[in-house]
């Protein structure tokens, strides 16, 4: 009895903790409305991987992050649990770079490509593609266009693109247009070439070249760089606002669904400027979209004045700044080296080293434009030569309009020369990389493009490491998926097609890896104090993989799969 009698005090306040804790957590004005844990939680700050045991988050920003018995004390009777059950959480990825509204055209158009992502091993197969795609699609019922999209020389049994009367053999009567999977070639029939106005008269751009046949006046239907960009306007192209909403929906749909909350829009064309304000007026975008609009083409509109072109996003949407093309393609040879193609496209002399998109005359006024006006500037630049131009015009524009951090970007870079790594880091130049190149291309570029050498360092993530520098990668899409998994593997990995080990001085640690795709970026765009950690304040921007990338056989990365992807505390994949 008296036993009993001791421990029956201790119960009652036992009792009246529990209560008292209870009434808190249900009437705590800061409960959580999820509180994640059960898993391995990367919080990707510092240099090495960090773990915690929680996070809280309310109002679609973290709260909390820490242990458990910590985050426990923002739960409310409304709390949601969410026990990971051993998965991996992270913040969400920051797309570094790619083309949101181009992966949306590609859903719609056909797929030439080939093997694992296509069917297309050769130009009869390109030739089928379109034929059943031209069958059974809407888009050409209704727009008259046959349109396909991501062919690759480099992976044809031919070795070369297809011409115009190969395109002929699809349809006459029906202008046919294959875009080459850079994004900076394109193919067209007789039918559309003659609705673009090119005909044996047409002289070359500037920046862009109209491929002929043997008597060096015929277009053979292959168009370059700028001669490309320029014709797509007189194609007809116009997509219903029906059709549009559609499209875009499918490329977010596939952007998240690899992990990513905050997409770019790089080089946005004139119509669809106007377009993604629209439709983020209307709420139709569930993560952020960042654009960078066409500097050449839209540099005197409106917007680039307007307060979307802003830091802060409105409806999941703004104008991050403006983008250059400055050279082309290494894997269609467009290019711009210091040093001669390792095999010169047929036709070309032997000291053929690609070509720039501008003279420096005309570089000079785009860069002192964008400096003067403070707009960040993104730079496609691919070769060396392209690099150096940057690298001067930066320089340049620096000097009559100087800025403290304007974070500059070089897009690509995949043959960024060592003695060229300091200049860009002194120059407060940002590299966005593309480590998948080495897995697409990496062993054509040894064959073919530079060589067995020069292939070794392309997009040298090991010497912007060695230099202490921050940097992100990217997919490019649509010219590759945006599989961020894969994108991932190939940055740790850097085999090729054929498992060919290329540089394994530019390799990097999966934290790395992850860290060029979550806080790095969120830098790059100037975010760094929202995005890509799990810190108190932050977004709530996760994604949640199946396996820890920092602890799985490197070799196995790419067999990860996103469960879950969650913009601002709201589950976005799977909807």
């Amino acid at each position: 009895m008296k036993k009993n009698a001791l421990l029956l005090p201790i119960l009652m306040m036992a009792t009246l903790i529990s209560c008292n804790n209870s009434l808190k957590k249900q009437t705590n004005k800061n409960a959580a409305d999820a509180i994640y844990f059960g898993g391995n939680i990367l919080t990707m700050e510092g240099d090495t991987a960090s773990y915690i045991e929680a996070v809280a988050v309310k109002d679609g920003k973290i709260i909390f992050a820490g242990t458990k018995s910590d985050a426990d004390t923002f739960q409310g009777n409304q709390t949601a649990m969410k026990d990971l059950a051993g998965k991996t959480l992270l913040p969400g990825f920051v797309d570094g770079h790619s083309h949101f509204s181009e992966v949306g055209l590609q859903s719609v158009s056909a797929n030439l490509l080939s093997p694992p992502d296509g069917q297309v091993k050769n130009i009869n197969d390109l030739q089928k593609v379109l034929r059943d795609f031209m069958a059974t699609s809407s888009i050409v019922a209704a727009h008259q266009l046959v349109l396909g999209m991501n062919y690759d020389n480099s992976q044809l049994q031919e070795q070369r693109s297809p011409v115009r009367q190969e395109l002929d053999a699809v349809s006459t009567e029906l202008p046919v247009m294959v875009i080459h999977q850079s994004g900076h070639l394109a193919v067209l029939n007789s039918k559309a070439l003659s609705m673009a106005g090119i005909t044996a008269d047409s002289k070359d751009p500037q920046g862009g070249v109209i491929e002929r046949e043997a008597d060096g006046k015929t277009p053979n239907g292959v168009l370059q760089e700028s001669a490309f960009f320029q014709i797509i306007p007189k194609l007809p192209l116009n997509f219903t606002p029906e059709e549009v909403v559609s499209m875009l929906q499918i490329s977010e749909n596939i952007y998240m669904k690899n992990g990513f909350t905050t997409i770019q829009d790089g080089k946005t064309s004139p119509a669809n400027i106007k377009i993604l304000p629209e439709l983020a007026k209307k709420g139709l975008f569930k993560v952020d979209i960042v654009s960078y609009p066409d500097f050449v083409l839209l540099s005197k509109d409106s917007i680039l004045w307007g307060p979307l072109m802003s830091k802060k996003y409105t409806n999941h949407f703004r104008v991050g700044g403006v983008k250059l093309t400055m050279d082309g393609s290494p894997q269609g040879k467009t290019a711009w080296f210091t040093k001669p193609y390792f095999k010169v496209p047929e036709g070309k002399e032997d000291t053929y080293a690609g070509y720039a998109a501008f003279t420096d005359t005309a570089l000079i006024k785009w860069f002192e434009l964008a400096y003067k006006n403070n707009w960040q500037l993104l730079t496609h630049t691919n070769g060396d030569a392209a690099i150096d131009q940057l690298i001067k015009m930066d320089k340049a524009a620096s000097f009559k309009y100087p800025a403290k951090d304007r974070r500059t970007v070089m897009i690509h870079g995949q043959f960024l020369r060592y003695d060229q790594v300091k200049q860009i880091k002194n120059a407060g130049i940002f590299a966005s990389l593309f480590p998948l190149h080495t897995f697409n291309w990496g062993d054509y570029h040894r064959q073919s493009v530079v060589g067995p050498e020069r292939a070794e360092n392309m997009s040298p993530t090991g010497w912007l490491l060695e230099n202490k520098m921050k940097f992100s990668i990217h997919s490019d899409a649509p010219v590759i998926f945006p599989n961020s998994i894969q994108l991932i593997s190939t940055a740790v990995n850097r085999t090729t097609r054929t498992n060919y080990l290329l540089g394994p001085k530019q390799k990097v640690s999966p934290y790395i890896a992850l860290k060029a795709m979550t806080i790095w970026p969120a830098y790059q765009y100037f975010e760094e104090h929202t995005k890509g950690s799990l810190v108190k304040g932050k977004n709530a921007d996760f994604v949640i993989l199946d396996k820890n990338p920092v602890k799985v056989d490197s070799k196995k990365i790419n067999e990860i799969k996103v469960v879950e992807t969650i913009k601002e505390g709201k589950t976005v994949y799977p909807d």
